[in-house]
């Protein structure tokens, strides 16, 4: 076989997604934002969604996404991408619109416009990493933070009396009547990877369908904040994480 038969499409195994900018990322080793940006540029190419998406990049380490996606994406304030995408979505109502954020941006700062974007059922999709910390400014303690894990505002562990408990925001919101979809998933090894691709697919549909808000969460490593190796901070969420934050669909309707 020769060179130009090998680069055929058909002969094509494996390769970069075409919608993901050649710039070097940023992300520590064994991060997990990089898989999921993986899965969302195969899934807008495969979905023919290329000029109908629209991201919101907010504040944290996800708000570089904008810088490795090739699609048109808008910044918003701390916590306020769910506000943005609300906004978005109703004077563009044709196009896919996604948030992408962290857990101190989302389940902290922006609990309130998360909250309401889900309960008036923007036809939204928002994606939702959670690594139980807050990873970009020193490794401090988030609300999604387990109890007795270590971080720099909690140095002994988290305690329930001095810091409440770990907030499972994902079930709140299935509580609301506008979230159609809630999920919660991981990007820790192949079976999960496809997986967390089925779900982000299918609420990507439902946004298109104007179904109401659809919400991704996926439990996810922060190895540089957890100060572990990107292979420990897998076997650590294993053990730990998915104990609170048990993978699978939340709310399917």
């Amino acid at each position: 076989m020769n060179i130009e038969d090998i680069i055929k499409p058909e002969n094509i195994v494996y390769s970069k997604p075409r919608l993901m900018n050649n710039n070097p990322m940023h992300y520590c080793p064994g991060c997990s934002h990089g898989v999921v940006h993986k899965l969302v540029a195969e899934l807008v190419d495969e979905m023919g969604l290329e000029e109908k998406t629209i991201g919101i990049a907010p504040v944290g380490c996800a708000v570089f996404a904008y810088n490795y996606l090739d699609i048109d994406w808008i910044e918003a304030a701390h916590g306020r991408a769910p506000a943005v995408a609300t906004a978005i979505k109703r004077l563009n109502p044709d196009k896919f619109v996604f948030t992408y954020q962290g857990d101190g941006d989302l389940a902290a700062i922006g609990t309130a416009e998360t909250i309401h974007a889900c309960n008036r059922g923007e036809n939204i999709v928002i994606i939702f990493i959670n690594n139980a910390i807050y990873g970009m400014t020193g490794g401090q303690m988030a609300p999604t933070t387990l109890l007795g894990m270590k971080t720099s505002t909690c140095p002994y562990g988290r305690t329930p009396e001095l810091n409440g408990f770990p907030l499972k925001i994902s079930d709140i919101l299935a509580q609301l009547d506008g979230t159609r979809y809630i999920t919660r998933q991981s990007v820790h090894n192949a079976a999960a990877i496809k997986k967390t691709k089925a779900a982000l697919k299918h609420a990507i549909e439902n946004a298109m369908a104007k179904r109401g808000t659809s919400l991704v969460e996926i439990v996810s490593t922060c190895n540089a904040g957890w100060k572990m190796t990107p292979d420990e901070a897998n076997k650590w969420m294993v053990e730990h994480m998915f104990e609170k934050y048990p993978l699978g669909d939340i709310k399917n309707e």
